[in-house]
This record gives structure tokens, C-alpha cells and sequence, in this order.
């Protein structure tokens, strides 16, 4: 429709419709006006992208193919080129002679699940949408993706790297294979959600968390292709959320809805542990559990105790990283055991932060958002510094969607953290010791949020150093 101005009473005028052109088939989404004066539009129900000539009359048009969803934004390209933003995430790239070629996608629902290989550039992600995706997050590429029965909601890579575990919203767990991404195995533990799975440092035994208060236990071999039922962890009275395994497989240790912390027995036929101090040294394989003694001065002041999703431990024991309910992620020192500890904080997703992982060697940190859809890589960058005999990690991190044929955005983060000690002398020094600091930027994809606690790229604070830039990822 086009309307022409008259002259009329206020500011605003009067305008009247001239001409009115029936375009689309149900709604019209966009309008982009090109270079050239020529106009394209894009329709929700046709899926078309039509393009008009300078007398609005229809000159060419093409279909969006229905697995990208419907069209929700269209915007001129280089050259004859033109770019289409749908309904389920896609964005494609296309010319109304070759058709279309996607540029970034991901998921369409919730994300929750997300786990990172054992020893490759790789991360698997699953979500309510029932996909699940494995990325290569240096490529920035989608290995590939396949469509669950079931929602995923939590994975774990086998530490062979062969398989991969997925437990999903109806209590049934899948194992894949994480190169040909071939079904290897289905099982059932009862009817609810399972919301952790986590293999053993040495593979041959997977914990299995569910929300019916039960970690039932399989033994596992054939590198990770087959299982039998070990036992069930009975003893806590609600759902349970995090858990992690010692070195040796012999416990466990399980933190529930109903904020406990319980240690498990497992050659002695998986019993609860009541005298807690047999675990107080035991050095956890992973650290993913929110309640406990190395983690509890990440809680805020005045915390229900459901603002903090996820905790991991950096594999050199360093850092942890914290995702909350506040669309922030946190980076600490580990131990953490003061309360209210100081941490910087990480603004990129737009919705609360579901999941974090670091990746084998440290190089990358992954977090997931949950009504974003969104997966955020941040790049860790080490550098020595020689004041205070500190050592300082300049981390720079790359904050987008998950691209195929594209790089995502920059950002930046620095800590201090205290050199290697004994862990008794090692939580002292936590309590006075300088941590963490954060700056985010982004270049291109994202725009980082400008009221981030956080310097910008241009510079980190002034420690007397030469502090040097980070590129892209």
C-alpha cells in the first residue's frame, strides 16, 4: 500500500492510501527497500521473497523451503545476493537464480544439554526441540544433527570420545555414536526427566541422575557401546541436579532440588555415606555440582538457591565458571570457599544462562541460553605476569550463535589467579587474592551489552603491563 501525504491540520499531516497491491498469501512480515529503489518483501504463510520493480509491479520471487521455517526479515546482500531470517533461527543467504545457502542456525527450543569432547574441538548440544547437534567450535561448523523421539535434556561424552550419552524429559537415554551419529543403545530409568549424565574418569562406569530421586548405574564397556544395570543410589528426597565421580569410581557426590549435599559408596553396594568427613579430600574428577565446600562462596547474598544452573571447574584447576538465572555468566577462582566472593560478570545472552563447559584444554569456555537458544564460545588466552608473582589469564571469548560458514564475535576477560599450592593453602590464599576480570566486545554478530560490568576492547585496567589485543577466534 502506498500512501501520499496532504496537506492537513498538526504536525503529522494527513495521508491517504494511492494505490494498495495484494502481494502475499497471509501476512506480509518485511519490507526492504534495495539499493537501486527496487523493493523485496517477505511473506509469513507463502514463504516467498517477492521482488518489486520501481512501478510495484512483481518481477521476481522465490520460495523458502519449509524446514527453514517461515520468513520473518529480509535484507539486501552483496551484489544481487539478499539475506532471510525465519522463523526457526535460520539465517540464509540466496539469489533468486541459485536458490539458498545457509549461513547460521541452531536451535529452536530451550537449550539445556551441552557437553564438550573429551579430547577434540568438538561440542554436543540438545534441546526441547528433540536435536541434537555436534559442533566443531574452531571451524565454527555443524559436524552434524540429528532428531531425537524425545526433548534432550543433558549429555556426557564417553571418555574414548567414541559415544556419546542422552538423557532426555521421559526417562529414556540414548547412547550415540559421536562420529556416524548411529543409535548404539536405548535405555529406560523410570518415567521422569533425567537431568545429569556423567561417565567415570575411566569410562567403565555411567551415573544416570534423574528427577524421581534415584542415580541408578551401569557399568559400561566395549568403549562405551555397551551396559548393564550396577546399582541405584536411594537417599535423597528430591530430584537430583548435579553429580560427580572420584578418580578411583569409588564415590560419588549428588546435590538435589531440595539443596543437599550426599556422598555415595559405590563398591560397597552404592550406600549413602553418613560420616561426611571421609570425603572432605577427595579430589573430584569434575566439578560440576553447585553445592559444596570448593563452590559455596559462589552463591549470592540472598540467593533461593535456584539462581545458579551450572558450575564447572577448568581442568586446571583454576577457574570455575558459574551460569545463572540472570542471563550472566561468572568466572571464579577455584577453590571459591568465601562467602559472597568477588567475580566479574559476562553479559552476551539474553535469557538465563543454562549450561557452561570448558573445552579439553582449556582454550574455550561453551555456555548455552535457554529461551535464546543460543551457544556462546569465550577464548581463553594465558599470558605470565611477572609482578606479585601472579599468574594472569587474559581471556578473550567469542560470543554469537554457532555458525557454519562464519566467525563469531569477541570478547575479553582477565584473571588473576594464585600459583599451585596445597589445597588448604590454596583456599587461604583464595580468600585474599585478586580474581577475575571481564571485558567483553563484540564484533559484528553480537553486540555486547554496553552497561557490562566489564572493560571494552580497547583496553584492560592498568596493571603496568602490555596488555595486547585478541583477535578472532
Amino acid at each position: 500500500t502506498l500512501f501520499r501525504s496532504a496537506p492537513g491540520k498538526g504536525p503529522k499531516g494527513m495521508y491517504q492510501i494511492k494505490k494498495q497491491i495484494r502481494a502475499h498469501d497471509g501476512s506480509v512480515f518485511t519490507l526492504c527497500q534495495m539499493r537501486n529503489g527496487m523493493l523485496l518483501t517477505g511473506g509469513g504463510k507463502d514463504r516467498k521473497v517477492i521482488l518489486w520493480d520501481h512501478d510495484l509491479s512483481p518481477e521476481r520471487e522465490i520460495e523458502v523451503p519449509d524446514q527453514y521455517g517461515t520468513i520473518r526479515a529480509v535484507a539486501e546482500g552483496k551484489d544481487d545476493q539478499f539475506l532471510v531470517g525465519t522463523s526457526r533461527n535460520f539465517i540464509l543467504r540466496g539469489t533468486f537464480n541459485d536458490g539458498f545457502q545457509v549461513e547460521v542456525q541452531g536451535h529452536t527450543d530451550e537449550l539445556w544439554g551441552l557437553a564438550t569432547h573429551p579430547f577434540k574441538d568438538l561440542l554436543l548440544s540438545c534441546a526441547q526441540d528433540r536435536q541434537v547437534c555436534l559442533w566443531n567450535y574452531v571451524d565454527h561448523t555443524l559436524e552434524w544433527t540429528r532428531l531425537l523421539d524425545e526433548p534432550g535434556h543433558c549429555a556426557d561424552f564417553h571418555p574414548s570420545g567414541v559415544v556419546v550419552a542422552i538423557g532426555t524429559h521421559s526417562g529414556r537415554w540414548f547412547v550415540l555414536d559421536a562420529e556416524k551419529r548411529d543409535l548404539v543403545s536405548i535405555h529406560t530409568d523410570g518415567n521422569e526427566q533425567l537431568s545429569v549424565m556423567r561417565y567415570s574418569l575411566d569410562g567403565t562406569f555411567l551415573a544416570v541422575g534423574s528427577h524421581d530421586n534415584f542415580i541408578y548405574l551401569y557399568t559400561v564397556t566395549e568403549n562405551g557401546r555397551k551396559y548393564s544395570r550396577y546399582g541405584k543410589c536411594t537417599g535423597h528426597s528430591s530430584y537430583i541436579t548435579h553429580l560427580d565421580w572420584s578418580p578411583d569410581n569409588k564415590y560419588i557426590m549428588s546435590n538435589s532440588g531440595d539443596y543437599e549435599i550426599l556422598y555415595w559408596d559405590i563398591p560397597s553396594g552404592c550406600k549413602l555415606i553418613r560420616n561426611r568427613s571421609d570425603c572432605k579430600d577427595i579430589d573430584w574428577t569434575t566439578y560440576t555440582c553447585v553445592l559444596g565446600f570448593q563452590v559455596f562462596g559462589v552463591w549470592p547474598e540472598g540467593s533461593d538457591g535456584t539462581d545458579i544452573n551450572a558450575v564447572v571447574r577448568s581442568h586446571n584447576r583454576k577457574m570455575i565458571a558459574v551460569a545463572d538465572d540472570f542471563c550472566k555468566v561468572h568466572l571464579f577462582q577455584y577453590p571459591c570457599s568465601k562467602p559472597k566472593a568477588p567475580s566479574h560478570k559476562y553479559s552476551a545472552h539474553s535469557s538465563h544462562v543454562t549450561n557452561v563447559s570448558f573445552c579439553h584444554n582449556d582454550s574455550h569456555l561453551i555456555s548455552t541460553g535457554g529461551k535464546d537458544m543460543s551457544i556462546i564460545q569465550w577464548r581463553i588466552v594465558e599470558k605470565v605476569s611477572q609482578s606479585q608473582n601472579d599468574n594472569v589469564l587474559d581471556i578473550s571469548a567469542t560470543k554469537a550463535p554457532v555458525l557454519p560458514n562464519d566467525s563469531p564475535a569477541q570478547s575479553e576477560i582477565t584473571a588473576v589467579l594464585p600459583e599451585p599450592v596445597d589445597e588448604m593453602s590454596q583456599i587461604e590464599n583464595t580468600i585474599s587474592s585478586s580474581l577475575v576480570l571481564l571485558e567483553n566486545n563484540v564484533e559484528g554478530i553480537v553486540e555486547t551489552d554496553e552497561q557490562n560490568e566489564v572493560q571494552s576492547e580497547e583496553g584492560i585496567p592498568d596493571t603496568g603491563e602490555d596488555n595486547s589485543q585478541i583477535g578472532r577466534a
